[in-house]
């Protein structure tokens, strides 16, 4: 991802608040064959205060990656969405696309048996949270036994990024009005109403104005 310094995002906290709330990501690494990518949820490692990540994937896309042998990229896509030209007024413009994303790169390191069963608890614990009666992993109609034959069928891993990229171009160049027009537009009921990036362009600029 080709990075420019007015839309550069370094801030650790706002990168982890990224990576929790957009936790389905693709995994990308290069093989002998060419390009390999997987589609996975990716959670926070629970026991760090960095950008490290846990997940796991389904064998025998491991092997597919070298999983723990190989250099993991791992893309992290946040609220993105058209941005129309006549949203900024009679000046002439074209259009563009406004969007959050991270790449977290670095060599995984496999998890035992024991770890990537606590990653695949959380997992589950985590999706189902929203339910009414949520569907935990170590309860019925799931037995011990059931748990474990799903655990062999997958590989856990954890990744600790020696390299991160992180971008978040919404319209930072543009004057406060333009802005603020575009926040209403993806606000409101029309083709590219877009309310989750709009959230996200509140917040980037009102930190933006805040330190003025």
């Amino acid at each position: 991802m080709r990075q420019n310094p007015s839309f550069a995002m370094t801030d650790v906290a706002e990168l982890r608040r990224l990576i929790d709330r957009n936790p389905w990501m693709t995994l990308v690494s290069s093989t002998d064959d060419g390009l390999v990518a997987s589609h996975y949820a990716v959670i926070l490692d629970e026991d760090r205060d960095d950008l490290t990540i846990v997940g796991h994937v389904g064998k025998p896309d491991d092997m597919i990656h070298g999983l723990g042998e190989r250099e993991l990229l791992v893309v992290v896509q946040g609220p993105h969405g058209y941005i129309s030209p006549g949203w900024y007024g009679d000046a002439a413009n074209v259009p563009t696309w406004n969007f959050v994303s991270a790449h977290l790169s670095g060599i995984p390191e496999v998890l035992t048996p024991e770890e990537n069963l606590r990653v695949l608890d959380r997992l589950v614990a985590r999706f189902e949270a929203r339910m009414p009666q949520p569907r935990l992993l170590w309860e019925p109609p799931n037995d011990p036994a059931y748990v474990e034959r799903l655990e062999r069928g997958t590989v856990g891993f954890r990744l600790t990024p020696t390299r991160v990229v992180a971008k978040r171009k919404l319209s930072q160049n543009k004057s406060a009005e333009v802005v603020d027009t575009i926040i209403a537009e993806l606000s409101g009921d029309g083709g590219y109403a877009n309310p989750a990036l709009a959230d996200e362009m509140r917040r980037a600029h009102a930190a933006l104005r805040s330190a003025e």
